[in-house]
């Protein structure tokens, strides 16, 4: 998978990265790391903000999402299954604080990964790397 350039920036190429987190605190903290590495990010607090974003025109390169959202137990599952859905090329990342079942691993999108919370900077950012790699 290649992913269009977005800008130059320190010699390396950024990709948009959709984060979709319902704890505020979390997601401000996780979306400056992403952006401090040089990507571009666009944020939502749930389903539907993410929704509105998925159904624009904007270049989207991964998903990064919550598993279990406020308004939505498995919300984060239910969007990724949507998202690669609408654009088959998208990256998924889960985060989750939160004991994994066997039903919830066969939720998972082909291809993903899962960062368990309480994260450091360094597992986010060797996740985004593959997330957002070649």
């Amino acid at each position: 998978m290649s992913y269009t350039t977005l800008g130059q920036e320190q010699g390396s190429s950024m990709a948009a990265i959709l984060v979709v987190e319902d704890d505020l605190f979390i997601r401000e903290v996780a979306e400056m790391m992403i952006e401090d590495w040089g990507h571009h990010i666009y944020s939502a607090t749930d389903v539907d903000e993410a929704v509105l974003h998925l159904n624009s025109t904007h270049l989207i390169h991964a998903l990064f999402t919550d598993i279990h959202l406020k308004t939505q137990v498995h919300g984060g599952f239910l969007l990724a299954q949507m998202a690669v859905k609408k654009r088959p090329q998208l990256r998924v990342l889960y985060t989750t604080g939160h004991l994994m079942t066997e039903d919830m691993l066969g939720m998972f999108v082909a291809g993903s990964e899962c960062l368990r919370k309480p994260y450091t900077e360094q597992n986010l950012k060797e996740s985004v790397e593959r997330l957002v790699a070649p």
